[in-house]
């Protein structure tokens, strides 16, 4: 079993000088979360209605991969009593002891300005600047001042995870466009449905940590509701891209099936009661008592939406597959 320890625990401190390994660095930038992160921002930039210079849009998106990875270490150095604590994320380099909190705080400042210093070269000011911000919102905003002071925090905080695809958008266009603000608001508007259906089954986890998480601390009916609300407002707007022209028929399809989905499991967290019956006692992510399986079910299914409906806008702008609905496309 692994030792637990904590970011004040000065042997560890030592200790991860000499064990940390490039793997462990790796996970620091949160992989998976930096992976969805790239995915946005490849869409976004594919969507955008100019012919990009190949390399430096190859640059653009490994400037959002790496100042994504940047957040996410300096979220886990800020955090790591909270990951300590938590089932969830007890095997995380810090609590492990493998990185000390000054060593993930040193990578993730730097590699922080790497790469806001390396995506004004590759793309222009306005990208880096977005990068920069988004960088900040996370590792401040959300992870420092919101996270541990309201229930919101998902809400206000999620605006983070949304600056890829706008990101990616403005790094080959070089403006802020209504489209690239509709890419920015599905990811925004996905956040919280997303974000509470985990919280509901791993409410155990957040309570022991003292983050007030939404089933914390209004309890898993009101999340429950909120869950449905959002997700109606999640899946209409989702439509948004067909009505601009940036989605065509594939798109349409997609969000149409897709949304119809997330928002029949959406209702059957409504009906269940899931959050009621406490965290899984094991620490695996999808690990999940009978009674919240439609809390894990939303969550696992959410982020395969989220990637079809952002797969369709490749397909349609990088393959030719692109056709207008008529009498709703522009």
């Amino acid at each position: 079993m692994d030792t637990i320890v904590t970011p004040s625990d000065h042997r560890a401190e030592g200790e991860a000088v000499s064990t940390a390994s490039p793997r462990d660095y790796f996970d620091l930038m949160k992989p998976r979360v930096m992976t969805l992160v790239v995915f946005t921002a490849f869409a976004g930039l594919i969507a955008a209605p100019v012919d990009a210079n190949a390399f430096l849009a190859v640059m653009s998106i490994l400037c959002l991969a790496v100042g994504a990875g940047a957040a996410g270490a300096l979220n886990m150095a800020y955090d790591a009593d909270i990951d300590a604590t938590m089932q969830r994320t007890r095997k995380r380099p810090i609590p492990r002891g493998v990185v000390s909190v000054s060593n993930a705080y040193g990578f993730g400042v730097v590699a922080a300005v790497l790469s806001v210093l390396l995506m004004a070269l590759a793309s222009n000011y306005l990208a880096a600047g977005l990068l920069a911000f988004s960088i900040f919102f996370y590792a401040v905003i959300y992870t420092m001042i919101l996270k541990r002071s309201t229930p919101q925090n998902i809400v206000i905080g999620g605006a983070a995870g949304a600056f890829p695809p706008m990101i990616g958008w403005v790094a080959v266009t070089g403006e802020i466009s209504l489209d690239a603000v509709i890419l920015f608001m599905i990811i925004f508007l996905w956040t919280p449905p997303h974000s509470w259906a985990l919280a509901l089954y791993k409410s155990g986890d957040y309570a022991a940590a003292n983050v007030p998480m939404m089933p914390v601390a209004k309890g898993a009916k009101s999340t429950r509701l909120q869950i449905l609300l959002y997700s109606v407002v999640l899946v209409v707007f989702a439509g948004a891209p067909v009505l601009t022209g940036l989605g065509g028929a594939v798109y349409g399809v997609t969000s149409l099936g897709g949304g119809a989905l997330f928002l029949l499991l959406a209702w059957r967290i409504f009906r269940s009661r899931a959050g009621e019956a406490g965290s899984a006692e094991e620490g695996a992510l999808y690990a999940v008592r009978a009674g919240d399986k439609a809390a894990r079910d939303l969550f696992a299914y959410s982020i395969g939406y989220l990637t079809v409906l952002f797969a369709a806008l490749i397909v349609e702008h990088a393959f030719g597959a692109y056709v207008a609905i008529p009498g709703v496309s522009p």
